[in-house]
């Protein structure tokens, strides 16, 4: 059965300002049926890493929240720490990021909530019992929220193919734990040649998992004096990553070369969570702007691969995420993009930057665990 997705351009007139279809184009997707009266309403989004600018305009919010508050809701913004270390690894720098790229509650009129606390360890664990994850630990103000609304801002992803709603659900609703249970499921990776074997890592793990051993003569050290090495017992290690944000060294991180499909699958899994009990009280809005070739976790943004689209909002989010990349796929390269000159330009975005990542198994999957249908109606405002 086909879902239904709303799209509006990005045209204005004097009688129709964008905020002004932006409001519209919510409310034909319904968000005054998902949001619970009284109730506490996540508003999902990336507020982008320091140095990056292809994230949603927070002046673009405003309708959202100013939407949520006329359907009787209490909204807040919410994203959750990062797994790598940058300038959202805790809420600290998470919330001074937010306000430096414009996330100001004088302008969104909301607040600015970090989902999984002060260090990413505020989690709720949501049992889910699929084929990779058998629970998942979700950000405790998604999981606690009554209603979810996801603002994503669409672009490709090295290893998901391309980030819509699905990755802003699923893998940005993950507490720390969470985000590393997704992108591996093993133990921290140790690059030797960083590590001076200070023990800093030890004193943040709370299971014990580390230790310092002799480091063997022929392993590359960074300095003469590091003679010391970290080590990692991975049955006992829960993957919580603490141990990586409290590295200075840049020692300890993640295997991000881990087979592309269990990550897609585990992503996917992990939205299964993220909406576990909020199924028919969320909503999916995906902007198709500034549609830059990478993820905005990146301190920078690449030149957009395609000219702007428009904005997509639905109630199913396998079928909006559906139906960015057909129209993304429709769009002619632009010439100052990275994709141009690729034989894939005009035909398959995603392989025309990342050959090697079939980006219709993450909506496969997702339609598979009953997510959403894969088949929508396109529906022009």
């Amino acid at each position: 059965m086909s879902s239904q997705v709303f799209f509006t351009d990005l045209r204005a007139t004097d009688s129709e300002n964008l905020l002004q279809k932006i409001s519209n184009l919510v409310d034909k997707a319904g968000i005054k049926q998902v949001v619970k009266r009284k109730g506490l309403t996540a508003i999902k989004i990336h507020f982008g890493e320091r140095g990056n600018t292809a994230f949603i305009r927070p002046l673009l919010v405003r309708p959202v929240v100013d939407a949520v508050k006329a359907a009787g809701g209490k909204p807040f913004l919410a994203d959750a720490n990062t797994l790598y270390v940058g300038s959202r690894g805790n809420a600290v720098d998470h919330l001074k990021t937010a306000v430096l790229n414009g996330f100001s509650p004088s302008v969104v009129d909301a607040p600015l909530i970090i989902a999984d606390g002060i260090d990413g360890r505020d989690e709720v664990v949501v049992p889910i019992g699929l084929k990779h994850c058998k629970e998942a630990y979700v950000a405790s103000a998604v999981a606690r929220a009554d209603t979810l609304i996801s603002l994503a801002h669409f672009k490709l992803h090295e290893t998901a193919g391309f980030g819509g709603a699905i990755k802003n659900v699923g893998m940005g609703s993950g507490s720390r734990r969470g985000k590393m249970a997704q992108h591996s499921d093993v133990a921290p990776v140790i690059y030797f040649d960083k590590c001076i074997g200070c023990g800093t890592c030890m004193e943040q793990c709370a299971h014990g998992a580390l230790s310092l051993v002799d480091r063997p003569e022929d392993m590359p050290r960074p300095t003469p004096e590091a003679k010391k090495v970290i080590r990692i017992d991975a049955k006992v290690c829960v993957g919580c990553a603490g141990c990586i944000h409290s590295c200075l060294q840049g020692a300890l991180g993640v295997d991000w070369e881990a087979d592309i499909p269990p990550f897609m699958e585990r992503m996917v899994e992990y939205t299964v969570g993220a909406l576990k009990g909020k199924e028919k009280r969320s909503l999916f809005v995906n902007f198709l702007t500034q549609i830059s070739p990478a993820c905005d976790c990146h301190p920078h943004s690449d030149a957009p691969i395609v000219a702007d689209i428009g904005i997509l909002a639905s109630r199913d989010i396998v079928a909006i995420d559906q139906a960015s990349m057909d129209l993304l796929n429709a769009q002619p390269p632009l010439q100052s993009s990275c994709i141009q000159g690729s034989p894939h330009a005009h035909t398959d975005k995603v392989k025309a930057v990342y050959p090697n990542v079939d980006w219709q198994h993450q909506l496969d999957y997702a339609e598979k665990v009953g997510l959403g249908s894969r088949s929508y109606e396109l529906i022009r405002l």
